[in-house]
């Protein structure tokens, strides 16, 4: 036996306890998630409120079955949503796609348009997008900015939306800038000339009068 005593040495652990390293780590993680909450918060608050039933005109889809027009009404809750529209759209069987009329509080209308995977998009009124969902949901989905309140209207979006229909943009085009006429008028105007007329008044008739 050796004369040298055998000492116990309590090795300190492998972890990082430089004083108050944990507690940085902690605060960055709660900052960020504050900044996200805070984020959220700020995009709930710019995102306009849903229209409510007495604010919207009408939802109307367009499609052909055997080469004949067909009118149909759909649920008022896609007037403020672009995505469910467009879902909905894509479940009416029609000849080569279906298409929707929908306007809002007089204001403005939109028409969507769905062919397969082909989806185009009319807004009547872009400045719309501060007030109302759909319009920016339109709007978000042409990738172009919100325009302030204070501007001028303009229409935005596919103006030949319907030129294989015999309307052509530039006659879209005077239709939706027509903002002293009520936009469920300008909506009808769209669908007589796409020849639709009879069956689109009837729909409007029948469930959103």
């Amino acid at each position: 036996m050796s004369g040298y005593e055998e000492l116990e040495v309590e090795l300190p652990g492998r972890g990082d306890d430089r004083p108050g390293l944990s507690d940085l780590d902690e605060g960055v993680e709660v900052l960020r998630d504050d900044e996200a909450d805070d984020d959220d918060e700020d995009e709930d608050e710019d995102y306009p409120d849903d229209a409510t039933e007495d604010d919207i005109d009408l939802v109307v889809g367009l499609y052909r079955e055997d080469g004949q027009p067909v009118a149909l009404a759909l649920g008022i809750e896609l007037a403020n949503d672009l995505d469910e529209l467009i879902d909905q759209l894509r479940r009416i069987p029609g000849d080569g796609g279906a298409a929707a009329l929908v306007s809002i509080a007089s204001e403005f209308f939109v028409i969507v348009r769905v062919r397969g995977k082909h989806v185009q998009v009319l807004l009547s009124d872009a400045v719309a997008a501060g007030d109302w969902p759909l319009a920016r949901d339109v709007v978000d989905f042409l990738g172009i900015e919100i325009p302030d309140e204070d501007e001028d209207s303009f229409p935005a979006g596919d103006l030949d939306i319907f030129a294989d229909s015999g309307l052509h943009d530039f006659e879209l085009e005077a239709i939706a800038s027509n903002y002293d006429e009520d936009a469920a008028v300008l909506a009808d105007q769209v669908a007589e000339r796409i020849k639709f007329g009879p069956q689109f008044k009837r729909v409007v008739a029948a469930s959103f009068e």
